[in-house]
């Protein structure tokens, strides 16, 4: 890479740096807007002890399920589970630490990380378990608690559709769900993409992420798997 240049040619380079009992912020929303070819790599590589921040983690054998098959995940903080019986298996044995987060919340906290803001309130989970431990407040006659945002990710791996050299990204409607948000909260952003053009090429009004948030880009090959595919009989 030179200059302004964030694009790289292999998944080597991508993640390059990547270890063990590192933190890692994956963008995606089921396997819509996944990352599929870093999360791969991030299997092929054997990094082990990985905290990752995810809406979820996949399905069995795709998608962050292939760090699950390995045990390469040590916490897993999200929002959803159910797709994945392997991530119910290692959660009930002890294998895996698992934090439920509501949806709202996990994608404000990461957020708050990126925009630099080290806490929020919200009324989400007053009077709930998810509010143990957590410092709580009146505000106008309502009950609020203290969420707080996380620390930066050593990696954010996120899947763009379309982006420039100089890491400018672009996302292709429900598939940018968390992917925006992600994609600021990273010391380390590797942005997978469906097109890379040159400088100049994309609508200024259309980005999404500029590109200061970016540090590598890499120009994937995409299955996009569906979840559950529904036919007539």
């Amino acid at each position: 890479m030179a200059g302004l240049d964030k694009v790289v040619t292999s998944y080597d380079d991508a993640l390059k740096g990547i270890s063990n009992d590192m933190l890692l912020m994956v963008g995606g929303f089921g396997l819509c807007g996944i990352p599929e070819g870093l999360i791969q790599k991030v299997a092929d590589s054997g990094v082990k002890g990985l905290t990752c921040i995810s809406n979820n983690a996949g399905v069995d054998g795709f998608g962050l399920g292939k760090l699950l098959e390995k045990r390469q995940i040590k916490t897993m903080i999200g929002s959803y589970v159910g797709e994945n019986k392997l991530f119910e298996e290692l959660f009930i044995s002890g294998e895996m630490e698992v934090i439920l987060t509501p949806q709202g919340t996990l994608a404000e906290k990461i957020r708050a990380t990126g925009a630099g803001i080290p806490a929020f309130f919200t009324a989400t989970g007053y009077g709930t378990a998810v509010a143990e431990g957590k410092e709580t407040r009146e505000y106008n006659g309502k009950m609020y608690v203290l969420e707080e945002a996380y620390p930066k990710a050593d990696f954010a791996l996120v899947k763009a559709w379309k982006a420039d050299r100089f890491g400018n990204l672009i996302f292709r409607k429900t598939a940018a769900n968390f992917n925006p948000m992600i994609a600021t909260a990273g010391k380390i952003t590797v942005a997978e993409v469906e097109e890379i053009v040159e400088p100049g090429e994309l609508d200024p009004n259309e980005i999404h992420t500029p590109g200061i948030f970016v540090q590598r880009v890499i120009k994937g090959e995409f299955e996009k798997r569906i979840e559950k595919i529904t036919v007539r009989s």
